[in-house]
């Protein structure tokens, strides 16, 4: 990374699209936390050794040799001169967490081969190339994807891991001081080779947008070491992918610049906590570019009116790098932030220390239903192919079951993937599952998510390189009932002995409810049940903020005025003159409403002031977002549903879809040999666990009428297996 001394500040030139909330300089206390904060991560072995550092080093000089000696060799078989072949060259970069400096042991190298017009992607990258690596003793473990989106050949080199992408520019000759940063780059360039240069586009651009690359790294390092202990690491599962942590935590340094990381961890909880998602996370102006490539713009774009959480790259053409988040996960991740805030808060007055922060999620105790997805192969390669593409599609079931229930069941996916070993080509995955919290029900509602499951089977089953033995099965399992190979050891772990973070608030919660039951006053709700409207409040602000943003919707896409206007709102954002205050504030010293420095009211005026501006930032809206129940661009296995629901209606049979009137779901599961795996279960108030019972005759595709009030959930058994149904009984 060299020497731009870590630092992008020494011109004195503004980062981002508006001014700095402060430019506080770190107190003697912030040094103290921030080498707490860097103790602690080196503690928990998140630094490679030196030693591994100059394997890494070696294996990318290695590789690099190694592509070059690669299309001298196509260029000759070419029949070109042999002046093009000396000159014939081609590159490696490097991009992603290692590019950014913040790789931990054993992690793999994300690398980019940059070749000429004549070296091709099928025949020569994936043909020649691949036959020398595969003669390689080096190599290892090498699998080529050239059907994913963007292509890839994976393999271990001496050991390391690398994910080797391709571009193909339109030049004879790669120059070895080539700059891929330039958008000239991409001219006459093809979508495989745009999308596999914009890692390392992004990745140099994010280095270049914040003010001070040390402070940065250390942040995203403990960032994303947090998003992974609290199970909200995963672009796949709809979560965030190590890019947006990158971009969330380039924003936050470029609104504290002279922050340290302490501090900057901090406020990354406070600034997102208070965010008003769609509104987009930008570090920078997004251009059209001259090249007619399309950017994230859902004025033009109808599909980029359905991201829920967009968070924008950096270069040409910025794109949207969290569109797989759902409406569930958003919020998780929303309650995660606030967790976050609340700690870092905790901290400020030493109730609290770094371990508190980095407590791991106990998924698998969060919740007392959940769905299990298995999947399964014949061998190896098998499995890896049916694995990559059956985790590419677990986001639909999420977004199908919060589409067809009108968000009313919620999904938490969990972010890995779960190996018996007893079980050969095998994997599981799961999802927690809870009704939407505060929600009243009206007696004997229910709904039918059985064929909301099917379509998502039928979706996976479409996978054009299936083989026999690739199998899907999904069912109900209560939380009793998890299998003991997901947990460590093949052991179902005790009740943890040590209270955390979140068993103590919940026990504070508790406590304070029953001895203020009594005390409350009429219309005020306990502590628990305030927490619980806290929660309630912070979801309904995610939907009224995606519902409200309509300004965008209503102008012409073709209205370039109007465009440019839009635009102009993101990059001031509202927020410059408080932004203002705040810096001058901490330049001067003094406060910003003119209290005096250094008393209660000093410092209570300059966090109101603060976060007043943080409520500018974050506060603007205009991105349009239609209703969730319309999510049918970000539901693609649904037009080719379509045709077979359509014949199924002419032939006078019931459609495959039900009226979703309550926050109560049923949920058959169909597994890939016909065979139907499900279980049934009712709740009153919270999900209840659920106890098997009596046949029952074939359910209807229709609404059932309410059935008999009762306290207990039901299995019922029928000719198509289990059926899962929640379905809430009356109040007694």
């Amino acid at each position: 990374m060299g020497s731009p001394l870590l630092s992008n500040r020494s011109s004195g030139q503004r980062l981002g699209i508006t001014e700095p909330i402060s430019l506080s300089g770190p107190t003697e206390d912030d040094v103290i936390k921030t080498h707490e904060l860097e103790k602690f991560l080196q503690d928990a072995g998140l630094y490679e050794s030196q030693e591994e550092a100059v394997t890494r080093e070696e294996v990318l000089g290695r590789l690099d040799q190694i592509v070059k000696i690669w299309v001298k060799s196509i260029s000759r078989a070419k029949g070109l001169n042999e002046q093009l072949v000396q000159e014939a060259n081609a590159k490696i970069f490097t991009f992603g967490s290692y590019r950014l400096g913040v790789h931990g042991p054993g992690a793999d190298i994300d690398t980019l081969c940059v070749g000429p017009r004549h070296a091709t992607r099928e025949e020569d990258f994936f043909g020649e190339l691949h036959r020398m690596l595969s003669e390689m003793s080096e190599v290892s473990e090498l699998h080529p994807v050239p059907d994913a989106h963007v292509p890839v050949m994976r393999f271990k080199f001496s050991g390391v891991s690398i994910d080797l992408l391709y571009a193909k520019l339109s030049l004879w000759v790669i120059p070895e001081d080539l700059d891929i940063s330039q958008d000239s780059i991409l001219q006459n360039a093809d979508d495989q080779t745009v999308r596999s240069l914009n890692g390392c586009r992004v990745t140099d651009q994010i280095l270049r947008l914040v003010p001070n690359i040390q402070n940065f790294r250390t942040t995203l390092r403990c960032m994303r070491f947090w998003a992974k202990r609290r199970g909200v690491y995963s672009n796949v599962a709809g979560f965030l992918g190590g890019i947006n942590w990158a971009l969330l935590v380039a924003r936050i340094c470029q609104l504290y610049p002279n922050a340290l990381p302490n501090m900057l961890v901090s406020r990354f909880f406070r600034v997102y906590t208070q965010w008003r998602w769609p509104n987009p996370v930008m570090l920078c102006d997004i251009e059209e570019g001259s090249l007619g490539l399309q950017i994230w713009d859902p004025r033009r774009n109808p599909k980029d009116r359905f991201h829920l959480m967009p968070i924008i790259t950096p270069a040409y053409p910025c794109m949207n790098s969290s569109y797989n988040v759902s409406a569930s996960t958003l919020r998780i991740l929303s309650e995660e932030f606030q967790r976050g805030s609340d700690i870092c808060e905790a901290m400020e007055s030493s109730r609290a220390e770094w371990d508190t922060l980095f407590e791991p999620f106990a998924f698998f105790e969060a919740y007392k239903n959940y769905l299990q997805i298995d999947i399964s192969a014949e061998n190896a390669d098998d499995l890896r192919k049916w694995k990559g593409w059956v985790e590419s599609r677990l986001r639909q079931l999420t977004l199908k079951i919060e589409r067809h229930t009108y968000n009313m069941l919620q999904c938490h996916p969990h972010p890995g993937d779960f190996s018996d070993k007893s079980r050969p080509f095998h994997h599981s995955y799961f999802m927690g599952l809870q009704r939407k919290q505060g929600v009243l029900v009206n007696e004997g509602e229910q709904f039918d998510i059985r064929l909301t499951v099917e379509e998502f089977k039928h979706s996976v089953n479409l996978y054009t390189l299936w083989k026999p033995g690739m199998e899907i099965y999904v069912c109900h399992v209560r939380r009793k009932n998890i299998p003991k190979f997901v947990f460590p050891g093949g052991v179902r772990p005790p009740r943890p002995s040590k209270a955390t973070w979140d068993s103590r608030r919940a026990m504070e919660l508790k406590a304070a409810s029953s001895s203020q039951v009594d005390k409350s006053p009429e219309g005020q709700g306990t502590p628990d049940e305030m927490d619980e409207g806290r929660k309630r409040k912070r979801e309904e602000e995610v939907e009224s903020n995606l519902k409200s943003a309509r300004i965008v919707a209503a102008l012409p896409s073709s209205t370039g005025e109007a465009q440019e206007s839009v635009l102009a709102s993101v990059a001031t954002n509202g927020a410059g003159d408080i932004g203002h205050d705040v810096v001058q504030n901490h330049i001067t010293g003094g406060s910003a409403y003119g209290k005096p420095s250094g008393s209660v009211a000093d410092e209570s005026s300059s966090r109101e002031a603060e976060n007043l501006a943080i409520e500018k930032i974050t506060s603007v809206s205009y991105v349009a977002c239609p209703d969730f129940s319309k999510e049918l661009d970000e539901l693609e296995d649904d037009v080719q549903q379509k045709d077979k629901y359509e014949d199924t209606d002419k032939s006078g049979k019931s459609p495959p879809m039900v009226s979703l009137t309550s926050n109560v779901a049923a949920t058959a599961v169909m597994s890939s040999n016909g065979i139907s795996t499900s279980g049934s279960f009712y709740t009153s108030g919270d999900i209840e666990e659920l106890e098997p019972a009596e046949l029952m005759a074939p359910p209807s595709i229709v609404n059932p009428p309410a059935p008999p009030t009762q306290r207990k959930p039901l299995i019922r058994a029928s000719p198509f297996g289990l059926q899962i149904e929640l379905n809430i009984p009356g109040k007694s």
